[in-house]
């Protein structure tokens, strides 16, 4: 088997820029060089060992984009475990089940995200240690014997386990290798865009998700550049920050592109951006080509999964850029579009025609955690299936234009409607409910749930306050809609493409 470890994107750049700023944390000031980076990191990673911590073990993590992250993140690789970032949008109930599932054997959270954390970590039954400001009555994550250097690790090692919201309504953990994501990070800053070492990397995606973790964070280490990290976005405290520490490359979302571009209009000056990637949800078109002119920079956006480390294609220079699409393959993967009805084997369409997207190469994950029937319905015949329909173009460009399933993704957080039903379906005044995204301009889509109310009635505040308190905050719907019926077909289902249609235009609440 062949060693390979996902530390060593931080070690060998410690190693060869060691006097160079790694992070600037706009939260809390500090400015930390590779050198001290990786002194930190191996210190974090003995205080982890002291604590019982063996290769192979699960270590959840549940940090803000503050320096502490990557910190965190590289000591539980360099102690030889596996990372599960938790979501820090999510109830306690929600993550304890995370905890749960995976098998944390500790959770390491910043102080500010304590109060879920702990109550998480002790329905979970496991152990929680605090990096940041100390607080009283939890330990903290140091002292011990920094290592000498990361334990090593076989290639096809678990490395981090991301967890996806099934539409079954509970979330499966994601299996992605040391192998997946060493080659996604090296692929995206080597072969996809003209990348330096002095380029400067705004980092505002959050980083338990895997955009703002392969492709920002790792992707910043692998090249031996800077990220600016910012605990919370907006586009008026963005576009100050970026001018003051001269950051060249954008990774976003399309909801942060559109707050950049609110924020441009009164802004005394913009940063002087070199390259944009935009992911995690369909950017329109218009935004893109009002961005450009605002900010003279290209967004190259691109398309990828959890399951797939995550980036499986990009728009990229060497294939030019078609606004509306997402590009072309990464080097080492292979995306094409497959019959959708099929699911016993891939049986692969021609140009133009449309069907699922299907993606195989090193960016396909491991499987999903204690899940053997997810990872035989979603790999077949070596492709990873997507659950994403959209066709390729003659050129190459690949294209999505729906989703097979009923996701929801609002400002780029996966939201499934069935998690949502099985929330709202418990309030005694809902007789029957269904769970739509519906086109919103910030968000990209909005969460509206239509409900078929009891006799005894509800206003639409009541249920949204209902289903606040029992989901996460990505997760709540901001519009009700009441119905005296359901549209259902031949077989008994919602068609939730009709009710798409007669409120998908429909803006109002209640």
């Amino acid at each position: 088997m062949t060693q390979l470890s996902l530390a060593t994107v931080l070690a060998e750049s410690a190693r060869k820029y060691p006097d160079k700023l790694a992070v600037i944390d706009s939260a809390t000031t500090e400015r930390v060089t590779y050198k001290d980076l990786w002194r930190q990191t191996l210190a974090y990673a003995g205080s982890l060992r002291d604590k019982g911590i063996q290769p192979g073990d699960v270590v959840a993590v549940q940090i803000p984009n503050l320096a502490d992250f990557p910190r965190v993140y590289y000591a539980v690789l360099a102690a030889g475990g596996t990372i599960v970032p938790m979501h820090l949008l999510l109830t306690p109930e929600e993550n304890a089940y995370v905890l749960k599932d995976s098998g944390a054997k500790l959770l390491v959270a910043h102080a500010s995200q304590l109060e879920g954390a702990t109550a998480a970590a002790k329905i979970a039954g496991i152990p929680v240690v605090s990096v940041g400001p100390e607080v009283p009555g939890v330990e903290p994550l140091r002292g011990g014997t920094p290592l000498k250097t990361y334990v090593s690790r076989e290639a096809e090692d678990v490395a981090v386990v991301f967890y996806t919201s099934g539409t079954t309504g509970k979330p499966k953990g994601a299996l992605l290798t040391h192998l997946n994501l060493v080659m996604n990070t090296i692929v995206n800053v080597f072969d996809v865009h003209e990348l330096y070492d002095d380029d400067v990397v705004m980092g505002c995606l959050p980083l338990f998700h895997t955009f703002g973790q392969t492709v920002g964070m790792n992707g910043t280490f692998r090249l031996g550049g800077t990220i600016v990290l910012m605990a919370r976005f907006s586009g008026e405290a963005a576009i100050p920050l970026m001018v003051k520490e001269n950051v060249t490359i954008f990774h976003g979302v399309p909801t942060m592109y559109i707050g950049l571009l609110e924020a441009a209009a009164k802004a005394d000056a913009l940063p002087d951006l070199r390259i944009c990637v935009s992911g995690g949800a369909s950017l329109p078109v218009a935004v893109l080509e009002k961005f450009t002119e605002t900010f003279h920079a290209t967004i190259y956006e691109g398309y990828g999964l959890s399951e797939t480390s995550p980036t499986a294609t990009t728009n990229q220079p060497a294939f030019g850029a078609k606004p509306g699409s997402v590009g072309h393959p990464i080097w080492g993967v292979d995306v094409e579009i497959a019959r959708a009805e099929i699911d016993e084997r891939i049986e692969l369409l021609d140009d133009g025609e449309l069907g699922e997207i299907v993606i195989r190469g090193h960016n396909v994950f491991a499987g999903y955690l204690n899940n053997p029937d997810a990872t035989a319905e979603a790999v077949v015949d070596g492709w990873f299936r997507t659950g994403d329909l959209g066709i390729k173009d003659a050129d190459g460009f690949i294209s999505i234009v729906d989703r097979k399933k009923d996701l929801v993704i609002r400002g780029g957080f996966n939201v499934y409607p069935r998690e949502v039903e099985e929330a709202l379906a418990r309030h005694p005044a809902v007789q029957q409910v269904a769970v739509i995204g519906v086109p919103d301009p910030v968000h990209g889509e909005e969460i509206c749930a239509v409900v078929v109310p009891d006799a005894g009635g509800v206003t639409a505040e009541e249920l949204i306050e209902w289903s606040r308190e029992k989901l996460g905050k990505h997760k709540y719907p901001r519009q009700i809609r009441f119905a005296e019926t359901l549209p259902l077909g031949p077989s008994f289902k919602v068609l939730k493409r009709e009710l798409r249609k007669t409120y998908g235009s429909d803006q109002q609440t209640g």
